[in-house]
């Protein structure tokens, strides 16, 4: 199941981000090296970040952020959880052949 993640940045959020980015960074590696990241990055709008990742449950992807540097050290100064349902590509986001 996918699960749309938005982390608002706090008011040092890009000062924080900076120190914190490595870990972060890590911790998406490793997610992302099991298949289950299916997009992130920043807003370029420097509000936040967007996360989409497969989840077995709600909870799970909750967990999940609030174990993320980002949200420990106050780069998120809160975020949302949601579960999402792919209509686009069809393809459920898959690289073509």
């Amino acid at each position: 199941m996918k699960f749309v993640i938005l982390g608002f940045d706090g008011p040092d959020g890009a000062a924080k981000r900076k120190i914190h980015r490595p870990a972060h960074l890590a911790r998406m590696d490793a997610l992302d090296a099991q298949g289950r990241v299916v997009l992130a990055g920043p807003l370029t709008d420097q509000a936040g970040s967007l996360i989409v990742i497969e989840a077995e449950s709600l909870e799970e992807a909750d967990a999940f952020i609030r174990e993320d540097p980002y949200v420990i050290h106050g780069v998120f100064a809160r975020f949302e959880v949601h579960p999402f349902l792919q209509v686009f590509p069809k393809d459920g986001g898959a690289p073509a052949p």
